[in-house]
């Protein structure tokens, strides 16, 4: 099948009223199988790089994601495959379950899922407005009414294309996420990307305030004490910040810390690392 007529395909669908359960489903299984062979690489001390993960979950899950998504991209199932995305970046990040969904994208150095539906959606949008003659053109820019209320086709919203960057830099400074003054533009590489596994993960802990201290541990069920050595409620920021726990605190606090410089590293790898629960 040639590009051309898959954009006419695509095209000729997006008005449809299915809700692409079942192919949101699918979607999600593959994406969980493919999430598997990424978790071989991604071990806890042994792992591969950040940027070797990212590049292979771009091509083994969001490929698989992305596959004709202008088409069910805007089915009320869609959380099921964003379910697995999110997973995917953990497993470049090596975030915790809990640690908020926003920071997945800005560790993981990969656009929202839902900014980078749109953005394809955006590029077959440009393609058939490009061609009027195809049958497609009139299913989007000559509408017939919609039906029923309930259905989202395309033309239901805006249709003007969006400057993804810039869209993600907003969703970001208005989201009430952890520590977010320490990334003024998530859409860039974070430092220390190209860190051994272990120390990404745990810097990426540290900047999300989720991980293996003991207050985390104790609200999960899996400790029986929330306390720190030195006696206090060990969180993360409490292991990290200048002014909290004597024993292991960072001297130049979260924001050298985000630097992932020598001094920070050398930090990560011996303090750090002997106040984590293992």
């Amino acid at each position: 099948m040639s590009a051309s007529d898959w954009e006419l395909g695509t095209a000729s669908v997006l008005a449809s009223p299915w809700t692409f359960k079942e192919q949101t489903t699918k979607t999600a299984g593959k994406l969980k199988s493919r999430n598997n062979l990424l978790s071989k690489l991604a071990g806890t001390s042994w792992g591969a790089s950040a940027n070797t993960l990212r590049t292979s979950a771009l091509a083994l899950s969001y490929s698989v994601a992305e596959y004709c998504c202008p088409v069910w991209s805007r089915s009320s199932h869609i959380r099921k495959v964003d379910s697995q995305l999110n997973s995917t970046m953990r497993q470049i990040t090596g975030c915790l379950r809990p640690t908020e969904t926003q920071w997945l994208p800005v560790l993981a150095n990969i656009a929202p899922p839902d900014l980078r539906r749109k953005a394809s959606t955006d590029r077959l949008l440009s393609n058939i407005e490009a061609y009027p003659n195809w049958p497609g053109f009139k299913d989007v820019f000559n509408h017939p009414p919609a039906r029923l209320a309930s259905r989202s086709p395309i033309w239901s919203s805006d249709m003007t294309p969006v400057d993804i960057n810039a869209n993600w830099r907003e969703v970001w400074t208005s989201a009430p996420v952890v520590n977010q003054s320490l990334v003024p533009d998530p859409t860039i590489r974070q430092p220390g990307f190209n860190l051994p596994r272990h120390t990404w993960s745990m810097l990426n802990c540290f900047w999300t305030g989720r991980g293996t201290c003991r207050a985390d541990l104790h609200q999960w069920g899996l400790s029986t004490s929330e306390s720190c050595s030195c006696g206090q409620k060990q969180t993360m920021s409490h292991i990290g910040l200048v002014d909290s726990c004597p024993l292991s605190r960072f001297e130049g606090g979260l924001q050298q810390l985000h630097t992932a410089d020598d001094r920070a590293v050398h930090w990560l790898e011996t303090a750090a690392k002997k106040a984590l629960v293992k």
